[in-house]
């Protein structure tokens, strides 16, 4: 069954997007999340995921608060009303 899920993208994403930085989209599970955000907003998806459809190294997506890459990786299942936050990783010293 598709969930009804809120994607949250960083700042970084405003002139993109229009500074629409969060959205709503339907998938049933984090994966097929991925691969609609790709297809519905292709300028996005392009800095995201790399040519196999897989977060690039730098991105973070967060399933409700928590790592997707802790998680069951893209088959984790989505519920109405959860959220995908979207990050870009941080280093340095």
């Amino acid at each position: 069954m598709m969930a009804r899920v809120e994607v949250q993208l960083p700042s970084v994403f405003t002139p993109i997007v229009a500074g629409r930085l969060a959205f709503a989209l339907e998938a049933e599970s984090l994966r097929a999340a991925w691969q609609a955000l790709r297809r519905e907003r292709p300028e996005v998806g392009l800095h995201l995921f790399d040519e196999n459809g897989e977060l690039r190294r730098h991105v973070l997506c967060f399933h409700n608060d928590r790592n997707s890459r802790w998680l069951q990786g893209g088959d984790a299942p989505l519920r109405d009303g959860d959220t995908l936050l979207f990050m870009q990783a941080v280093s340095g010293g």
